[in-house]
């Protein structure tokens, strides 16, 4: 009976992980997932705490990232090369542990949205190795409905940046764009798709996309209007796997249109050598002055890149895009990596440009390797 009840199990969780996760992807470079690997392992052994689930000088929000992404490269790998890291991580521990979210994310929406992504990238791989993907998908519903709270009429629409109520700005709503589509092909409740379609309504009106096709930092709190800020790079990623993942919920291939009006636009605006270069990298005056969050935000977008090539399933569409990411790992390993794997924060010049070396910044490499063994050309 033991055993009937544990195959039984198993089945329907491979049913469940079929229907609300991508199954595991067979169509990677392995060159370049080989080259994944050993950044991975050094991140893992030389920046990873095991006793607290952290990473060495990480927050709460990239090390939620970097979770993501060790998961996004053992699904690439079809491998359980770290599978111990959910369980041994913050984010992870709180979820199997039914933590109160409230006090860990302490107000931050933009790092709760992070981690949403994170604890249901963890129940793809869960699901796709016939384990229990409950416990992380549950715990990815509580904290977006806990985002879900924060949107009123202010400016319109949109949801705050944190529980202060003082900015609205374009990563956590694109953030919320991207988990209300993603859940509601993962759950299926309607809910999620009304959020998302408002969401994208409002970003569309907010003027926080630019005449360059970039989308600026946020909304002045007092006008209402683009603040002119940073187009970072990630901004301009996330919109894109947002606008993708509503684009597979409606089929409206429009959408799809609108997210490489920025995805194009990062390309013509955003690069040196023709690999991202943040606004904060600048070899020629000695290097990166990025700080711990900016660190990250280049692999994002390539991260965020594979994301809306997975949901956009175009072949034409891959094809656009795959020198480029091509390009990005090129960079990060040519120019961005020394001696010992770990990957630099600037990779548009040789010698690593005066990089800063952080987990961060190796997790940034390690975002670009896996979005190219996928997409880019071997």
């Amino acid at each position: 009976m033991v055993k009937f009840l544990s195959a039984a199990f198993v089945l329907l969780a491979t049913i469940s992980a079929a229907i609300a996760a991508p199954s595991i992807e067979k169509r990677q470079c392995q060159a370049t997932l080989d080259i994944a690997l050993s950044v991975a392992r050094r991140l893992q052994t030389h920046y990873f705490n095991s006793g607290n689930g952290q990473y060495t000088g990480g927050s709460l929000w990239t090390d939620a990232n970097t979770v993501e992404d060790l998961h996004n490269l053992m699904l690439a790998r079809n491998s359980d090369d770290f599978s111990n890291v959910a369980a041994q991580s913050t984010i992870g521990r709180a979820a199997l542990s039914n933590a109160n979210w409230q006090s860990i994310i302490n107000g931050s929406n933009d790092d709760a949205g992070w981690i949403v992504l994170a604890l249901w990238k963890i129940g793809d791989y869960m699901g796709a190795r016939g384990r229990d993907p409950a416990p992380y998908n549950n715990a990815g519903n509580t904290i977006y409905n806990m985002i879900a709270g924060q949107w009123d009429d202010t400016c319109g629409g949109g949801v705050w940046w944190s529980t202060a109520h003082t900015y609205k700005n374009a990563i956590t709503n694109e953030l919320f764009l991207l988990t209300s589509a993603n859940g509601y092909l993962r759950f299926r409740n309607s809910s999620y798709l009304v959020n998302a379609q408002k969401t994208w309504n409002w970003l569309k009106a907010s003027g926080m996309r630019n005449s360059d096709g970039l989308w600026n930092d946020g909304l002045d709190s007092n006008t209402c209007r683009n603040n002119g800020q940073t187009t970072w790079s990630y901004n301009q990623g996330v919109i894109a796997s947002g606008l993708a993942n509503l684009y597979a919920a409606t089929g409206d291939a429009s959408l799809l249109d609108e997210a490489e009006i920025t995805l194009d636009a990062t390309i013509r605006h955003m690069v040196d050598n023709n690999i991202l270069r943040e606004s904060c990298d600048n070899a020629a005056s000695g290097g990166s002055v990025c700080n711990q969050d900016q660190q990250l935000f280049k692999g994002l977008w390539t991260k965020h890149l594979q994301y809306y090539l997975d949901m956009a399933n175009d072949p034409a569409r891959t094809a656009k895009y795959s020198a480029f990411l091509g390009s990005q790992s090129s960079g990060v390993f040519h120019f961005g990596t020394n001696a010992d794997n770990d990957v630099g924060s600037v990779w548009y010049a040789p010698n690593q440009g005066g990089s800063i070396f952080t987990p961060k910044t190796s997790a940034s490499g390690l975002e670009a390797h896996v979005a190219a063994a996928k997409y880019g050309p071997c």
